[in-house]
C-alpha cells in the first residue's frame, strides 16, 4: 500500500467522482481506478459499491477512509513533529469561532500564544457552532468554540466563559427604557434570529414555547451586524450576548430579560478520537492555563 493510493481513494471520496477527483489530481482516471482495484485486492475487501451511479462507499470504504484520513494527518505532520525534536516550535492550527461572539478576549489570547511561537499561523473560520463542530469532526477544524453542553461522546471540551443574553430593541421601541423584562413580554414582537446553523436559534425558538408563545420569525441570518441594521430599521427585535450587545450602534438598546433559561456558556472543543499535532496540543495546553488562572 502507498500514500498516494491512500490519497487517491480520499479524494474520490470526497468528490464522489473518479473522473471530479482525477481533474482534481491531475492525473487519469484509469490511473486512480486501478490505484483503488490494486488496494481492494491487497485488503481483500470491496471499498466502493460499483453498483450506484454515483460512489458510495461501502462500510469497509468508510472505515478505512477514517484510517487514510488519520494516517495522512499523522504524516503530513512528521515534518512538524521532527522540528519539534529539534526545539523548532511551528506549525499551524485551525481554528473554529462562531459568528455571536465578541472576539476580542479570543484573539488577545492567541495573540499572547503567537507571541510564545511566532513561527505558528493560523485559520481561522468563522460560523455557527453546529458546523463548527461538523468541520472538527471531519478533520477540517482542529479545534473550536461551542456552546455547552456538547457531546461528550465526540469531543473533549473545556470550560471557556458565560455571559448573560438580551434583549435588543431599537431605541423608540416601548421596551427600550425596561430595566428588565419577562420573555412572555416579547410574545408579539418580531423576531430576527441567527439561522439554523447556530444554537441560540433553538434555544431562543425552546424557551419562547414554554413562556407559551412561538417567535414570530421575519428573517434570520449569518451575521450579527445584518441583524443590528434590520433592528435599526425598527424591522424586529433580537437576543444576542451581552458581550456582542455591547458593540452595537448607540441607537440600540439591550435589557435584561428575567428568568431565561437559556444558559450560554461556551467552550473550547476538539476531537475525542484522533490525532493532534504538537502545536494544536500546546495551544489547548496554554488555553486551558489561561482558563484556570481566571477562575
Amino acid at each position: 500500500m502507498e500514500i498516494k493510493q491512500m490519497q487517491y481513494f480520499i479524494e474520490v471520496a470526497r468528490f464522489k467522482s473518479m473522473t471530479k477527483a482525477s481533474e482534481h489530481l491531475y492525473i487519469t482516471q484509469p490511473t486512480i481506478s486501478n490505484a483503488i482495484k490494486l488496494l481492494e485486492e491487497e485488503l481483500k475487501v470491496e471499498l466502493i459499491d460499483r453498483s450506484k451511479r454515483q460512489i458510495v462507499l461501502t462500510d469497509a470504504g468508510k472505515v478505512f477512509q477514517k484510517i487514510c484520513k488519520d494516517f495522512l494527518k499523522m504524516y503530513d505532520n512528521i515534518p512538524v513533529e521532527l522540528n519539534h525534536l529539534l526545539e523548532i516550535e511551528e506549525g499551524h492550527v485551525r481554528i473554529g469561532i462562531p459568528t455571536i461572539m465578541n472576539v476580542n478576549r479570543f484573539t488577545r489570547l492567541i495573540s499572547e500564544f503567537h507571541n510564545l511561537y511566532p513561527n505558528v499561523t493560523f485559520h481561522i473560520l468563522e460560523d455557527g457552532s453546529k458546523r463548527i463542530e461538523n468541520e472538527i469532526l471531519k478533520d477540517d477544524l482542529d479545534i473550536g468554540i461551542t456552546v455547552l453542553p456538547t457531546n461528550n461522546e465526540l469531543f473533549n471540551s473545556f470550560f471557556f466563559f458565560s455571559e448573560e443574553l438580551k434583549v435588543v430593541v431599537n431605541k423608540n421601541h416601548y421596551l427600550a427604557n425596561a430595566s428588565s423584562i419577562n420573555l412572555r413580554d416579547l410574545s408579539s414582537e418580531s423576531f430576527i434570529l441567527f439561522n439554523s446553523d447556530y444554537y441560540l436559534n433553538d434555544r431562543i425558538k425552546e424557551c419562547c414555547k414554554m413562556s407559551g408563545f412561538n417567535p414570530n420569525i421575519i428573517s434570520e441570518s449569518t451575521q450579527w451586524t445584518f441583524i443590528e441594521q434590520m433592528i435599526l430599521s425598527e424591522l424586529g427585535i433580537c437576543i444576542l450576548p451581552s458581550s456582542i450587545t455591547d458593540l452595537l450602534n448607540e441607537d440600540l438598546k439591550s435589557v435584561s430579560i428575567n428568568n431565561l433559561d437559556i444558559g450560554w456558556e461556551l467552550a473550547i472543543i476538539w476531537k475525542k478520537e484522533g490525532y493532534q499535532n504538537n502545536i494544536t496540543k500546546k495551544l489547548l495546553e496554554f488555553l486551558q492555563d489561561r482558563m484556570l488562572l481566571n477562575e
